[in-house]
């Protein structure tokens, strides 16, 4: 049967989807702000929506509860990271001049979503509610398996051809992620609040550690 809507009608369609994107967008940006400055516990709806400048029913129009907006906060930029991450690491480059790009690409993330980048520094999921700690549990976790496995991968291809040391490369992998993690925690381009902070150790002197530590 032939769709009877004007096109007028599906523009305003349109118009509307839109808006509803953008409107979540906002809300997703300020819980963000929120919860990466004072934790779960201590940021409250309705300081969400005064940053977004809407009404705390309007949030209840796109999520359920705190629970559920706060899971979303880390799908949407698991969604952006994921797919970003998977063409850093295609099996077909070279390995060394990957994991360069890759220590570029994890700390530029966070550093682009330096509110996120605090928020993560912050999270301890053992400590949120049962329903959060469930949700973010199924938001991160095949996340967190791939990237690993990923990586994994980027040091066996490595070793295969001889550039990287011996070893085991998902263990490999998952130093490679705790020196990351251990730079982006003091990094001031996310922890600081002035406009241009100094830094605790440049990123040139990360790639020199990274190469040190994995370089056969």
């Amino acid at each position: 049967m032939a769709s009877t809507k004007t096109p007028e009608a599906s523009r305003r369609e349109l118009r509307r989807a839109q808006h509803q994107d953008l409107s979540r967008a906002q809300l997703l940006d300020a819980a963000e702000e929120v919860f990466g400055r004072k934790g779960f516990h201590e940021t409250t709806l309705k300081e969400v929506a005064e940053l977004a400048e809407f009404s705390v029913g309007s949030v209840y129009s796109f999520f359920e509860n705190k629970e559920d907006l706060y899971v979303s906060v880390f799908v949407r930029r698991g969604d952006q990271y994921m797919p970003a991450l998977r063409d850093v690491l295609a099996p077909d480059q070279d390995p060394v001049g990957q994991l360069h790009r890759l220590v570029d690409f994890e700390v530029g993330f966070f550093r682009r979503h330096r509110n996120f980048g605090r928020l993560i520094l912050r999270s301890s999921p053992r400590s949120l509610p049962a329903t959060a700690e469930t949700g973010l549990e199924k938001a991160v976790a095949g996340n967190f398996r791939e990237a690993m496995d990923l990586q994994a991968d980027l040091f066996a291809r490595g070793q295969a051809d001889g550039s990287f040391r011996p070893g085991d490369p998902p263990g490999l992998s998952r130093l490679f992620s705790g020196l990351i993690a251990a730079f982006q925690s003091q990094d001031p381009a996310v922890i600081a609040d002035q406009a241009d902070p100094p830094e605790r150790l440049a990123l040139a002197d990360l790639h020199d550690l990274i190469a040190r530590a994995f370089r056969a």
